[in-house]
């Protein structure tokens, strides 16, 4: 499904994620409409579709619903990808990841409703697990229970979107994605290290003990992996876990970025604790088996992730 003829709106579609998947599905053959309020997104990221005739770009915001129903006229697949995904702004910020996430994808879900759309894929996270008692997590787990806004929010959004699929005859893809990582990201640990270095390339300050063990995924597999998916499991709702087999600590993400930096004699100072911040989740590793199960096969470890993400940001920031 959706392989090339096909009209795709993708929400956050100037962002880190987003822009990859207008990549993607503009050179396979589709014609993609990009929703972004650039509010975390960058026009650069896309400017290379712009003058493309099968590429449209709106301004607009999931939380004016009049400009989000024009949108989805005659729309054959929505990839729901606008969202809040600074983790750590919840402890500061209660609303935001409620109306960023939660609102916006209610508003979304009633504009396709009233333009008959039938299709959605939306991008979750490991979060909504919150601290799971069994390691590599597997997508039948339960009960999920958050201990992060961001989670709780992105948790809300899923049960949104099924309840919709199933009152509205609708299809849904849902995938709770590791870490993902690559060129364009904008926050995350690896952005950090590489900042705080640049600033100070005598030390590097890493946040709680620096034992945070967790799955990262280059940008590239990811995207891979969604269209594999898309494709291949056709239910009315289709929960995929999206990550690597293995893990990396954040003190070894450290010391790759200071390698690739060309950096000697760096101190590793930590703020201490288990976490990094209020609803960190210190480890967290996820089952591919179901994807897996499918016949897509792992392109990448968690370290060569984290290395090759490493050496495009340095080209950039």
């Amino acid at each position: 499904m959706f392989e090339n003829n096909s009209v795709i709106l993708i929400t956050g579609g100037a962002g880190f994620i987003g822009s990859h998947v207008v990549d993607k599905l503009i050179n396979i053959g589709n014609r993609v409409i990009v929703f972004d309020n650039l509010s975390s997104g960058n026009l650069e990221y896309i400017d290379q579709h712009l003058d493309n005739p099968n590429f449209t770009f709106i301004n607009g915001d999931l939380l004016d619903t009049d400009k989000i129903t024009k949108a989805c006229h005659n729309i054959d697949c929505v990839y729901h990808i606008a969202a809040n995904p600074d983790v750590r702004l919840g402890f500061s910020n209660t609303k935001v990841h409620f109306d960023q996430n939660i609102t916006a994808t209610y508003n979304l879900l009633e504009a396709m409703r009233k333009n008959n759309i039938r299709n959605i894929v939306f991008t979750s996270t490991s979060t909504v697990y919150g601290e799971a008692s069994i390691i590599p997590t597997p997508e039948n787990y339960g009960p999920l229970v958050p201990i992060s806004l961001y989670g709780a929010s992105k948790l809300s959004c899923e049960a949104l979107i099924t309840s919709y699929c199933h009152t509205f005859n609708m299809r849904s893809w849902i995938f709770r994605f590791a870490n993902i990582i690559g060129e364009r990201s904008t926050h995350g640990i690896i952005f950090d290290f590489i900042k705080k270095l640049h600033n100070n390339p005598d030390q590097l300050e890493i946040l709680g003990d620096g034992q945070q063990s967790k799955s990262y995924l280059h940008i590239s597999a990811c995207i891979d992996a969604i269209l594999f998916v898309v494709n291949k499991s056709l239910d009315d709702v289709n929960i995929f876990n999206i990550g690597s087999e293995d893990t990396i600590n954040s003190t070894q993400i450290g010391m790759i970025v200071v390698e690739e930096m060309g950096l000697e004699n760096v101190e590793f100072t930590y703020t201490g604790g288990t976490r990094g911040w209020k609803g960190d989740v210190p480890r967290m590793s996820l089952s591919i088996d179901k994807l897996e199960s499918l016949g897509w096969s792992l392109s990448c470890s968690s370290k060569g992730s984290v290395i090759e993400t490493v050496r495009s940001l340095l080209s950039t920031i």
